[in-house]
């Protein structure tokens, strides 16, 4: 063995130990924006990370949601979503998130993912009303108002397959199109079911009554449903009913949907 190689052989774990060292420093020091793209593609745009600081560790953002698929007409929410992802996980080939949005969601949640598919565990968080105008006709004509909330299963998704439930609940909603406030309370229910998923309408209160269901799919989506005024709200709510759908009975109407 020569000088050089005994030289190489005796700095060898010296050198292993340097590039071990600058490894972990910059995967330390690796920034917030690395991630966020990651959000924005596995939800196909409904659920962006924005204005991001921090890094990949312990970071923060703010959370733009869409609901339809004008991202576009994105929603920001007040506050910041914060997280903490573990370490050792990555070493599996896991990426295993704490979220906390700090005005909005009571309760953090945890996002696991892997080459494979994501997890998002169960949770609930309030948005703003004008969420829904992204959606399109006729909920950026009503411009509703009012509470809403958005609360989920543990959701699953493998590719372009998800599963799990979201449940919408819109509280004393009111409409610039309508004098009557508020028009009633409401919960929307979808059921992922891998390619495609179902959809319903539902009344807990108020004198506007609607009620619903649908089948969303990459072929086909079609939504078949009624609205109907209280007796005593009939001539308040003609104007609105008659935006809505069809007349298909005494103060009431058809709502349909077909893509």
């Amino acid at each position: 063995m020569n000088f050089w190689m005994r030289r190489l052989r005796a700095a060898l774990p010296w050198l292993l130990v340097a590039v071990l060292s600058s490894g972990t420093v910059l995967l330390v020091l690796l920034p917030a924006a690395w991630i966020t793209p990651v959000f924005t593609k596995a939800s196909g745009g409904h659920v962006n990370l924005v204005d991001p600081a921090g890094s990949l560790w312990h970071g923060s953002a703010t959370l733009m949601l869409a609901a339809g698929s004008d991202t576009s007409a994105a929603t920001l929410l007040p506050g910041r979503i914060e997280w903490h992802t573990a370490f050792w996980p990555l070493f599996t080939g896991r990426v295993r998130m704490t979220m906390l949005q700090s005005e909005a969601m009571p309760d953090p949640i945890t996002v696991d993912a892997t080459g494979r598919g994501s997890t998002v565990s169960q949770g609930t968080i309030a948005v703003p009303a004008s969420l829904l105008s992204g959606l399109g006709a006729p909920f950026n004509t009503l411009d509703l108002q009012g509470d809403v909330r958005l609360a989920w299963s543990d959701w699953r998704s493998f590719g372009k397959q998800s599963f799990g439930q979201l449940t919408v609940t819109l509280t004393d909603a009111s409409s610039r199109v309508s004098l009557v406030k508020p028009l009633g309370s409401y919960r929307v229910v979808v059921q992922a079911e891998g390619d495609s998923s179902t959809i319903d309408l539902s009344t807990l209160k108020g004198p506007l009554t609607l009620n619903g269901h649908g089948v969303l799919g990459g072929a086909a989506t079609s939504f078949n449903g009624t609205a109907s005024a209280a007796p005593e709200q009939r001539d308040n709510l003609a104007g609105l009913l008659n935006l809505l759908g069809r007349p298909s009975g005494p103060d009431t109407v058809t709502l349909t949907f077909a893509h």
